[in-house]
This record gives C-alpha cells, sequence and structure tokens, in this order.
C-alpha cells in the first residue's frame, strides 16, 4: 500500500514538473527571460508558486532546465535522422545531401527550439550559463554524433579524414551547410523556401566533399 502511495506521488510529481516546463517554455518565448514571472509561470502551468520552487531554486534554474532540456531532445532528433541517412550509407554525397535535407526541413527542426536559440542569442552576453547549457547538451552532442557517422564513413574509404579529425570534419559539414540555412533564416524566424534549402544543402555538401571527399587529403 505503501509503495502504491508513493508511485502515484512520483507520478503526480512527475506531472506537475512537466506541466511547469511546457508554462515556464511558453512564457519566456512570449515574455523574454527578464520579463518573464514566476507568477506567470505559475499561473500558465495552474500550479501555485510554492510548487514551482519545490522543484527548481529559482526562475535561473528553471531556464537552464529548459535549455538544457530542449538541447538534449534536439540533440536525439538529430541522432536519428544522421543514423536513417548515414549509417548504412553507400554513397557519400547521396547520404549526407539526404541527411542535411531532412535534419533542415520543417519535420526536421524544432519550432519551440529555434524560438529558444533566438533568445538565447540575446541573453547570452549576460546569461552566459544558459549559452553554455545549450553547448553543453545538445551543440557538442551533435558533433559527436555527426563526427561518429564521418569517422564511419572514413573508415570505409567514402570519405578521406584523417585520424582524429572527424570532429572538425563535423565542423566543417556544419558550416557549410547547417550556418547557411540557420543564417538565412535567422534560426528559424523567417521562411526559407525549399527549393533554397535544398540548393543550400546540395552546394554546402559539394563543398564539403571538395574537402573530404575520397583522394582529397
Amino acid at each position: 500500500m505503501t509503495d502504491t502511495c508513493a508511485d502515484g506521488r512520483d507520478r503526480r510529481s512527475a506531472v506537475k514538473h512537466e506541466a511547469i516546463t511546457e508554462a515556464a517554455l511558453r512564457v519566456f518565448l512570449r515574455e523574454g527571460y527578464a520579463r518573464a514571472s514566476v507568477d506567470a509561470i505559475a499561473a500558465d502551468a495552474g500550479v501555485s508558486k510554492r510548487t514551482i520552487y519545490n522543484h527548481f531554486d529559482d526562475k535561473r534554474d528553471l531556464f537552464l532546465r529548459i535549455v538544457s532540456q530542449s538541447s538534449a531532445t534536439l540533440a536525439a532528433d538529430h541522432a536519428v535522422i544522421a543514423a536513417r541517412h548515414l549509417r548504412e550509407a553507400g554513397d557519400a554525397r547521396e547520404a549526407l545531401v539526404g541527411f542535411g535535407d531532412e535534419w533542415l526541413s520543417p519535420r526536421g527542426r524544432r519550432a519551440d527550439h529555434t524560438a529558444l536559440v533566438r533568445l538565447l542569442i540575446g541573453e547570452a552576453a549576460h546569461f552566459p550559463d544558459a549559452a553554455r547549457a545549450w553547448s553543453d547538451s545538445g551543440s557538442e552532442l551533435v558533433v559527436q554524433d555527426l563526427a561518429a557517422h564521418l569517422r564511419a564513413l572514413a573508415d570505409r574509404g567514402l570519405l578521406e579524414i584523417e585520424e582524429g579529425g572527424e570532429e572538425t570534419a563535423a565542423g566543417h559539414y556544419l558550416a557549410l551547410v547547417r550556418t547557411q540555412a540557420n543564417s538565412r533564416s535567422f534560426f528559424g524566424a523567417l521562411p526559407l523556401p525549399e527549393e533554397e534549402r535544398v540548393a543550400m544543402v546540395r552546394s554546402g555538401v559539394d563543398a564539403f566533399l571538395r574537402i573530404h571527399g575520397p583522394g582529397r587529403g
């Protein structure tokens, strides 16, 4: 009986925790970090301020946890897309183009995360911990996962990457493919026509292969 009661409390606590983080994301994106209040978050979540403080130290802690959680979720999405296109690849260009196409398409991006990134850009100068949380929980994981796939492609002779240089190669791919789309769309704030996105991915992959294609080293 005690265990059953404890399980019930744990489930209710988990539900409230999720409600708080979802509400906080909405409020932060709507109001910005500085203007967002714990009162507004509590009202949106349908809980008391005390409940929020039972789960988080303060507004800063809540924001950092949201950034980490959103970044980790995006990294997990990236890993699924990368595995789908790169794990069994037989042709490097076809695989890298397919990966970039899906990753940068509307179905491969989370609107709430791209909005959070735009908020972080504005907050980074006076809230560097948030930028570090974004990098540690998401960006670094994306680079490491992509680097592992590129290493595997190189080991199969489909790319040329010097030993230990796979993270540098991953950075090249991201700069040539993802950065263009992010800059042109201002991290998803502006629409990016499909034909323009597709052209960016292909030109970026072709530039990447001029550096890391077989026989290029």
